[in-house]
């Protein structure tokens, strides 16, 4: 085959074109080895291109039977444009997103919702072969998947495009479909946790950029981890490269993270209160892209979906608190205010009105002056001193953003680990799949670091991705045994030896951010110096600062500036040690040390790494650590070793590839735009797979497809049938000479590019050639036929016509002469009018003309004068100008004149000057003169040297004045800040003369005190004596309590070893959370030990500071810092203060309800053992609770002691009568405690008996939730009461302090000493009041959670309710609204579906019942062991109530009047589990089948009527009860015999006719004999029992349909839309490379399926249900079921399948249906609507076959007429699919489409929109009642099924 052959005359061609990439023309001219080739474009110009060698020609165009393919191979020209115009078509023509390319999957972003990702598409895709589907990214994931299980390798979907190509998209919908598969349709809990990983990582990894609205802004790889069985055991994520700059800034139109503002979202809500969050404007890290709200993004509904999920993989509530802290932090961080100091330029402070600093801290935890300080200033560590450096305005920016996007990293690296935790799972996985959506390749116009890595990323994933397609085809070839060479393709090795390999681009890098004055401009020279002669490395002509690699998609410039920093990611550590001291033991695990160094192993971010951070700071340790080193890696080296990890993985696995295009920047739905799209199909590899496909052999045919499609190409005697390979290679070699356009194969053709489109070009002539002489032939015939009719008639009408010319002509020379004459008066007439219209016209132009004649001469004489009147006044002006100049030249010359008179006289007075005379007068003169200016001049000098300072001042004020310019900016902007001070001036100053004034009022009243004071202790030391009295009764009284309860203690500490070891377990895990706090307050410590020593100086290395009163409460506050901070400081405290305090700590620790614990001891020791080796532990903790029992005791006793009002205590007076009022009070908080347990006894005594009762109309009443309420109510008061009382407390030890303070400053000027609380008997006795209210409160909490859940609880059950009546409602309604047969069967229906639900909620507390009765049993036999005969015979008689009370959830059994007794079975109560054995669970199928039908059913029966006739109603009960449950055990255990559930279905079907029949009910008498009415119940009333019988029979139906589903679904696609049934009707179109590689991989592990085998397994059904005597009404139902699910598999299949979609598919559908409907009608059972489940079906093949020929503008009307059947879904999806088999039958038009979805569009009746059929749909079965005429009496019990205990009576 020669290019002359191919460049032919009217060739299609590709061109370049610079706007679409490629435009189509055709050849004007055969090309015979010219330089110049005619061409005409489609838009009709024409054009010359040249032709310089063969090389140049442009690319040819694919047949149109190729345009569109589901595969690009499958293409015979594999090129560029090829590619790009399939893409195109598909997307923009036919709407389709998903293309293969060999074995990549292009995604096209629609930018629009599509309905292909539902339940239905999974189903349908899942266990199919992905080559016969159409593209999706399910078939992807179904064949990564089926690889899995079949060869148990593991699998990856590398899933990768450019920002807004979809790629997250497609990575959530493959994790959707292993999730919905291996779930079977019910997820299972990790399942759910998988997909609830999704919405967790989008809200704080994605971002709306000008792209994509939801923009991943990191790469991960997910793990999904199966078991043996196939079902997901765990999962494992791993991140690579978070965007982190994104924290602190975004490009116009973009945002943050989603998390933020999904967190502003939720700021109204009273949990996040203390957050202070506002609108993302308000915040500086939020508003920089001015674009916070999203159209297509509600950040409310997405918050509370990402809550949702965190709940759902075990993050509580609490910490999803601490998360929402820890990011409002960053945002209150972003808002703090820096400025520069006024002090120093080089300085800055934050100002301390700025409010977000100290949010900031507290949300953090951290301490604020720290924060404060370390913002603007960084430590420097020299030899011998440590210096505190402040840093510029610049460097505090970066230093707060590097801290703001460290934060948010550490916090995204804890959430993947704890949703790694979440996934991960105990048990082994055998095998994994991978999916890795990553960043494609990225350049920018301005590209750094971040670029660098990910398009290093991208040229190892190249590299990976173009060995494995190598390695694909090489063996491919050797497979098929054909003669071969190594392909050519691109190694991009080089490329990444210039980053990666030694001494590459990251090593010079990580080298030069090592050396302490590294810089990015000598790292850059470094970069020239080292690869300038490396062809992949280049330098811009232009710049310095920058470099160029050539990757394998494009020329990438990067721009030096930053590199070192990004790769240092530097954060202080003074920072860090401060949020490592937080109080939130979250943040502090965050800046763990060992965290980090773990987490430096793993992913990291863009700009820096997620995981780790260097940590620039002080040198103060001297020796560094290994795990310290590794802790400082770098970015680049961290981000290099985990590429390297991923690239393991990805080559120990079977990749799949998803490549996601953009097509377009504007985000508009199914818009193309050919520029963008080629790039990024450059970038991607997509081209790369083309080339290397084309290189080898791209086109495969199997010998039978290739020999049905070119068979007329061949010769008769050239074909062998018995040999298709033979007959292939005889008339091949004779179509294409040259043997290395071929390659025969074992199994395939193997084609170079182009030889596919030569062939279809011979055999498309070979056709035309055909039809020519078809034609040829025809058209003579008809041309003869013709020309004889023509001859015939031709004399006839000569005959006729020359008549009529005759007469005609006569007619016309009358005609003539009439005209003739009527012209002539007609021309008079006209002539003469149009004389009179053209004089009249003259005249009156003539008058007008000349009225314009007279006005023009009126103008002109008006005209002149005026002309007149100017030229006087300008005479006149000119006049008298030339008089002015005339007078002018006369003064000048007089003064010239004058001038010269002058100088005259001048000369004669300078000759009389020389003369003596005139000199000895002038010299008199000038002496004075002389004088005068000397006096003069000393006047001069004294005003000059008072002029220099005046300028000395001057230049002084110069100075000044440019200083406050320099101040000019900063006054400006303080200029708020001075008004703030001037008014706090004057609000001081106005306090200050308040103060003045009060403290000349408190020394007036300080006497007064004093007075009232000494009154006050005359009547304290009076109560005292009284209290001291109550005291020792009260103590007496608590120390009989405390033996008592010590008494207790030891005779149950005993029993208590168990509970002892648990709370052991639980004091080491207290333990080592006080470790943890330990070291996180140690920390703190040591933060503020270095501040404190660079605040305070020192001499000598000694301290100078000393400690005085005024800083003494300074320096308690900060040894108190990590206590309580609401204490105040009291000073220097005495060693017996100090130790009071000592015994008050211990006791708040040892004060948590010991008596608790020791009743959970006992109780826990029931079950216990105590070993002989904890023996000493027993004794030990012995000693250890009677200790704590006297601690309690005593502190109790002080405790309550000091608990009394601040009036009473200022009314007590000495120590006795304290004791006194002391005992009163505990008495009273005696009584106050037994109310307190009283009532909560009484209200657990409630709550246990029933939180819900009934009342008379059966509406449940709230009992235990009024009386929880009460309570609550009242213990809500009693607390209120308590705080306000703590609340006086403080208030007045506040009061006391300041009186204290004052008497303490008094003291120097006085003797007098006031005794009042000497010992701090105040301060003890707040603090035991505050543990109590502690305690108080701690009670108070827990009860109200019990109420919160108990209301809750009461809450649903109302709802549920209340849902129920609405719902009855509604059904009412419509049923009102309907006709009487609907009411009717909606009646039915509503009761039947409400009857199932509470059988089966019964049924579910039945088994509940039974499995807590079990459980009592267990019990009792334990307790019956330790209790006396009574306890036992109690129990018994308990546990005879529990089975009575589980027996009531059963039917009750209705009595009638006696009737008469025949026909029945007796038995005894103790054969009845005989009876069930030997009658359900032993009887076989063989042995039913050789007696009558429904045998068993209705001796069953017949032993009911036996119950019935001795009126034993709990006989019945139990026999119908255990019968029910036989047979449901019997199937489950069965599910998969079809035998045993049919013969079930039938004897439950029996069994429910004969209840009827026999129920004694008028409606089931009337085909009832005398003797069968006889025999009706007569004592029983089984109709709820009836309603169960029901459900089962529809449970075990529903489980027969599954069976039977399960066995003919692999036979439908193969039986009704594979099969080639009609012989003669060839399908073969040319297949791309995975039809050719599918074929031979399927041919082992798939069978064909014929129509007839089909017909033959539904036949053998049906056999079987007639054999078991199944009812003919339900075997119809069953049959329409199946023939439901027969149509909604081919049809689904067939909507997903374009290489169905043609007319000869369609005729042979057709004629597979036809079998199945002729065997219906064969057996009769095509009425009663059988046939119409499978109308869609029958009318898609039908549209198939009409759309051959019926594709214009009038079938419009009779296509969706024909199609009722179809959505219009389906019918659009039939028509885009619809592929013509050759050139010669023309595509559907999109016109037409367009005009059949207008047509379906305006049809209200067709409300489905659904594309695809439900699989899992079931029609509503409803059992007919059939009585049967069988006499009971006649029936009796085979021999052979054990039942010999029955007596037939």
């Amino acid at each position: 085959m020669s290019l002359s052959e191919l460049y032919t005359k009217d060739a299609r061609v590709w061109l370049p074109d610079p706007n679409l990439v490629w435009k189509c023309a055709t050849l004007l001219e055969d090309f015979k080895g010219q330089k110049q080739l005619a061409i005409r474009y489609d838009d009709g110009s024409d054009d010359r291109i040249n032709v310089k060698s063969i090389n140049d020609l442009p690319h040819l165009r694919n047949p149109e039977i190729l345009i569109g393919e589901n595969d690009l191979t499958s293409l015979s020209y594999l090129h560029e444009p090829a590619v790009l115009y399939n893409l195109q078509v598909r997307f923009c023509e036919r709407n389709y997103i998903y293309t293969y390319c060999g074995i990549v999957l292009v995604a096209i972003n629609p930018y629009q919702q599509l309905p292909i990702y539902d339940n239905d598409t999974i189903r349908a895709y899942s266990g199919q072969d992905m080559a016969n589907m159409d593209p999706h990214i399910f078939a992807v994931a179904e064949e990564a998947f089926k690889r899995m299980t079949r060869f148990e390798e593991n699998q990856s979907i590398i899933v990768s495009g450019e920002s807004g190509a979809g790629k997250t998209v497609s990575a959530k919908y493959a994790m959707r479909y292993f999730a919905t598969v291996c779930g079977a349709e019910a997820e299972t809990q990790i399942e759910k946790r998988v997909l609830a990983s999704n919405p967790i990582m989008e809200a704080i990894g994605n971002a709306k950029t000008t792209r994509n609205d939801n923009s991943s802004r990191f790469g991960k790889y997910i793990q999904i981890g199966f078991s043996k069985n196939e079902h997901i055991l765990g999962a494992n994520m791993r991140t690579y490269l978070l965007e982190k700059s994104r924290v602190v800034f975004q490009a116009p139109e973009e945002r943050n993270y989603h998390i933020f503002y999904q967190l502003c979202s939720g700021r109204g809500s009273p949990e996040f209160k203390e957050f202070k969050l506002d609108h993302p404007d308000e915040f500086f890290y939020t508003n920089q892209g001015s674009s916070p709200v999203v159209s297509t993004v509600d950040d409310a509904d997405d918050f509370l979906n990402t809550r949702q999920a965190l709940g759902v993989l075990g993050i509580n509530a609490v910490k999803q608190m601490e998360i929402f802290r820890i990011l409002a932090g960053i945002l209150h961080l972003g808002n703090v205010e820096i400025l520069e100091d006024e002090k120093s330029s080089e300085a800055t402070v934050i100002p301390p009105k700025d409010h977000h600093l100290p949010l900031m801290a507290k949300l953090l935890g951290i301490d604020t002056d720290q924060m404060r300080f370390w913002l603007c200033n960084k430590k420097i560590v020299t030899v011998n001193e440590t210096l505190t450096v402040p840093l510029t305005l610049a460097q505090v920016y970066f230093s707060r953003d590097a801290l703001a996007k460290h934060i948010y990293s550490q916090l995204f690296l804890w959430i993947v680990t704890e949703l790694n935790k979440s996934l991960s799972s105990t048990a082994k996985m055998s095998k994994f799949i991978g999916v890795l959506d990553i960043y494609g390749f990225e350049t920018f116009e301005v590209n750094s670091f971040e670029q660098f890595c990910i398009n290093f990323a991208n040229e190892k994933l190249q590299q990976q991705f173009c060995l494995h397609v190598f390695k694909l085809e090489q063996e491919e070839y050797v497979k098929e045994q054909i003669e071969w060479s190594f392909i050519d393709f691109y190694d991009n090795q080089p490329c990444i030896d210039l980053i990666e390999g030694k001494l590459g681009i990251i090593d010079l890098l990580d080298e030069e951010c090592k050396l302490p004055k590294g810089s990015d401009q000598n790292w850059c020279r470094k970069l020239y110096e080292k690869f300038g002669k490396n062809k992949h490395f280049g330098k811009p002509r232009m710049s310095q600062a920058a470099f160029i690699i050539h990757h394998f998609a494009d020329n990438v410039e990067y721009q030096c500036d930053g590199f070192l920093e990004k790769n240092r990611d530097t954060v202080l550590e003074e920072q860090i040690n401060i949020l490592k001291a937080s109080e939130h033991e979250l943040i502090a695990e965050l800046f763990n040390d060992k965290v980090e160094a773990a987490a430096g192993q793993g992913g990291q971010s863009r700009g820096g790494s997620a995981r780790s951070h260097t940590l620039r700071a002080a040198r103060e340790q001297p020796k560094q650590t290994a795990q310290t080193r590794q802790h400082r890696k770098t970015v680049g080296a961290q981000f290099s070793e985990s590429l390297k990890f991923l690239m393991e993985t990805l080559f120990s696995t079977t990749p799949h590839y998803v490549r996601c295009i953009k097509p377009n920047d504007q985000k508009q739905p199914f818009k193309f735009e050919p520029i963008r799209a080629v790039q990024q199909l450059r970038a991607c590899g997509v081209l790369e797979t083309i080339r290397i496909s084309a290189a080898g052999y791209p086109s495969r045919w199997i010998y039978a497809d290739f020999f049905k499609r070119y068979r007329l190409l061949a010769k008769s005697k050239d074909i062998i049938r018995s040999d298709l390979r033979k007959t292939c290679e005889n008339f091949l070699g004779k179509i294409i000479t040259d043997r290395d356009k071929y390659q025969f194969g074992k199994t395939k053709i193997f084609f170079r590019a182009g030889q596919v489109a030569y062939l279809e070009k011979l055999r498309s002539d070979r056709l035309r050639a055909c039809s020519i002489m078809i034609q040829k032939i025809v058209r003579g015939w008809l041309a003869k036929r013709r020309y004889m009719k023509i001859k015939k008639m031709a004399h006839l009408v000569q005959k006729y016509g020359r008549g009529v010319l005759a007469r005609k002509h006569a007619l016309f020379l009358r005609q003539t002469k009439a005209a003739t004459i009527i012209r002539a008066a007609w021309l008079r007439y006209v002539s003469r009018k149009k004389y009179l219209a053209v004089r009249s016209a003259i005249v009156t132009v003539q008058s007008f003309a000349r009225g314009m004649i007279g006005r023009h001469q009126f103008t002109s004489i008006v005209m002149s004068r005026k002309v007149m009147a100017i030229q006087r006044y300008i005479r006149g002006w000119l006049a008298r100008r030339h008089y002015r100049r005339i007078q002018r030249g006369i003064v000048k010359m007089q003064a010239n004149v004058r001038r010269r008179i002058a100088k005259r006289e001048f000369k004669e007075l300078k000759i009389e000057a020389r003369s003596v005379e005139h000199i000895k007068h002038v010299n008199k003169g000038l002496e004075n003169k002389i004088i005068e200016l000397q006096q003069k001049l000393d006047e001069k000098a004294r005003e000059v040297s008072v002029m220099r300072e005046e300028q000395l001042q001057v230049n002084e004020i110069k100075n000044e004045v440019a200083k406050l310019r320099g101040v000019q900016h900063v006054s400006k902007s303080m200029s708020g800040r001075i008004e703030e001070l001037e008014m706090t001036i004057e609000r001081l100053t106005a306090e200050l003369s308040t103060e003045k004034r009060e403290r000349e009022k408190v020394v007036v009243e300080k006497e007064n005190i004093k007075k009232e004071t000494h009154e006050i202790i005359e009547a304290l030391g009076l109560e005292k004596v009284w209290l001291k009295e109550e005291l020792e009764k009260a103590n007496n009284e608590l120390k009989q309590y405390s033996e008592s309860q010590e008494a207790l203690v030891k005779q149950k500490v005993e029993e208590a070893n168990e509970a002892v070891k648990q709370e052991f377990e639980s004091e080491r895990i207290r333990h080592q959370k006080l470790v943890k706090d330990y070291a996180r307050l140690e920390q703190r410590f040591e933060n503020l030990q270095n501040d404190i020593q660079l605040q305070i100086p020192s001499v000598g290395g000694k301290s100078l500071h000393s400690r005085s009163p005024s800083n003494v409460s300074n320096i308690s506050n900060e040894s108190e810092s990590s206590g309580e901070k609401n204490d105040q400081d009291q000073g220097y405290g005495t060693s017996r203060k100090k130790q009071k305090e000592n015994e008050q700590s211990n006791g708040a620790d040892v004060e948590k309800q010991p008596t608790e614990n020791a009743k959970d001891l006992v109780k826990s020791e029931k079950t216990a053992t105590v070993d002989s080796k904890d023996v000493p532990l027993v004794l030990r903790m012995q000693q250890r609770i009677q200790d704590l029992e006297k601690d309690k005791a005593r502190l109790f006793m002080e405790v309550d002691r000091r608990d009394f009002g601040s009036d009473v205590l200022n009314g007590l007076g000495d120590h006795s009568e304290l004791q006194m009022y002391e005992a009163f009070k505990i008495q009273d908080l005696k009584l106050d405690n037994a109310r307190m347990k009283n009532e909560l006894v009484r209200l657990q005594r409630a709550i246990a008996e029933g939180a819900v009762s009934f009342d008379m109309k059966g509406t449940k009443t709230k009992i235990a939730a009024s009386q929880l309420m009460e309570q609550f109510e009242q213990m809500r008061e009693e607390l209120k009461s308590r705080q306000s009382e703590c609340t006086h407390l403080r208030a007045l030890l506040a009061s006391k302090s300041r009186a204290l303070q004052k008497a303490g400053i008094d003291s120097h000027t006085t003797t007098e000493s006031i005794p009042l609380n000497e010992d701090g008997e105040l301060e003890i006795a707040y603090q035991s009041q505050k543990d109590l209210n502690m305690l108080l409160q701690n009670e108070l909490q827990r009860i109200q959670e019990v109420l919160d859940l108990r209301e809750s609880d009461f809450r649903r059950q109302i709802e549920e309710l209340n849902a129920d009546n609405e719902r009855q409602r509604k059904a009412l309604g419509q049923a009102i609204s309907q006709n009487p047969d609907a009411k009717l069967e909606a009646a039915i229906q509503f009761e039947i579906a409400r009857l199932t639900a509470e059988n089966l909620s019964l049924h579910k507390k039945i088994d509940e019942l039974h499995s807590s009765s079990k459980k009592l049993k267990w019990a009792i036999k334990i307790y019956s062991k330790r209790l006396k005969s009574t306890d036992v015979r109690d129990a018994q008689a308990e546990l005879e109530r529990e089975m009575a009370a589980a027996e009531e959830f059963m039917p009750a059994v209705k009595y009638h009047s006696s009737r008469e007794f025949t026909g029945m079975f007796e038995y005894r109560k103790e054969d009845e589990p005989l009876l069930i054995k030997n009658l359900i669970f032993e009887l076989t199928p063989q042995m039913m089948m050789s007696h009558m039908p429904g045998l068993p059913a209705h001796i069953l029966f017949m032993c009911m009527r036996y119950t019935d006739h001795m009126n034993d109603d709990e006989k019945v009960r139990s026999l119908l009860t255990n019968s029910i449950n036989g047979i449901k055990k019997v199937v489950k255990n069965h599910q998969e015999d079809m035998e045993i559930v049919t013969s079930w279905l039938s004897n439950t079907c029996c069994l429910l006719n004969c209840m009827k029949q026999y129920s004694g009910e008028k409606m089931f008498q009337f085909e009832n004999t005398p003797k069968q009415n006889e025999q009706c119940f007569r004592n029983f009333d089984l109709s709820e029992y009836r309603q169960i019988l029901n459900d089962l029979g529809v449970w075990i139906y529903q489980g027969l349909i599954k069976m039977i589903e399960a066995q003919i679904q692999p036979m439908i696609v193969g039986a009704i839309l594979e099969n080639e049934s009609i012989s003669g009707l060839s399908t073969g179109k040319p297949s791309g490379f995975r039809r050719g590689a599918s074929n031979t991989s399927a041919s082992d592990d798939t069978k064909d399926y014929s129509p007839e085998q089909l017909v033959n397994a539904i036949k053998k059904i049906y056999k079987m249900l007639k054999a078991f005597d199944i009812e003919d009404d339900l075997i119809r139902q069953l049959l329409k079921q199946l023939l439901y699910f027969i149509c909604a598999n081919a049809l689904n299949n067939l909507l997903l399948r374009k290489d169905m979609c043609h007319w000869m598919r369609g005729l042979q559908m057709r004629y597979n249906l036809t079998q199945l409907e002729q065997w219906l009608r064969d057996t009769k059972e095509h009425d009663a609507g059988t046939l119409e489940a499978l109308e869609p079906i029958l009318q898609a093949s039908q549209l198939l076959q009409v759309l051959q020929a019926r594709k214009t503008d009038e079938d419009v009307e009779s296509i969706c007429e024909m199609c009722s059947k179809l959505t219009t879904p389906q019918i659009i999806k039939i028509l885009h699919l619809y592929t013509p088999l050759n050139e010669f039958e023309e595509r559907v038009p999109v016109t037409f489409i367009r005009k059949i979805q207008e047509k379906l569009s305006g049809n209200t009746k067709d409300s489905s929109q659904s594309l695809l059929m439900d699989t899992k749909f079931v029609y509503a079965i409803t059992f007919k009642f059939s009585p049967s005429a069988l006499a009971l009496e006649t029936v009796s019990a085979p021999d052979e099924w054990s039942l010999g205990f029955l007596k037939k009576i």
